[in-house]
């Protein structure tokens, strides 16, 4: 194979993470638009801001284009408003996986 085709994989892998990275981050905006003021606590809150900023912020544990630590970020905040429903009096109920 030559250079082009390396280079074409590469943005095609890197355009599907970026998918992948916007789709979770939606699904925690949304998950915090059910939860809102709802008795969440605070380490909830902040972790859904802190992986908000992560994903949006340019400093990055793996330099972008590569989104899997963005990815991962999300799914940790994604489980944690996951499991702080599940806690509400009245919360979610088990649904399989957030």
């Amino acid at each position: 194979m030559d250079g082009t085709v390396w280079l074409v994989v590469a943005a095609v892998v890197a355009v599907a993470l970026a998918i992948v990275a916007a789709v979770l981050l939606v699904r925690v905006f949304a998950a915090r638009r059910l939860l809102l003021d709802a008795g969440i606590p605070l380490r909830d809150k902040a972790l859904f801001w802190v992986a908000v900023v992560y994903t949006v912020s340019p400093v990055d544990l793996i330099p972008d284009p590569v989104y899997l630590d963005d990815i991962g970020v999300l799914l940790l905040a994604l489980r944690s408003l996951h499991a702080a429903a599940g806690r509400l009096p009245g919360g979610a109920k088990e649904s399989g996986p957030a």
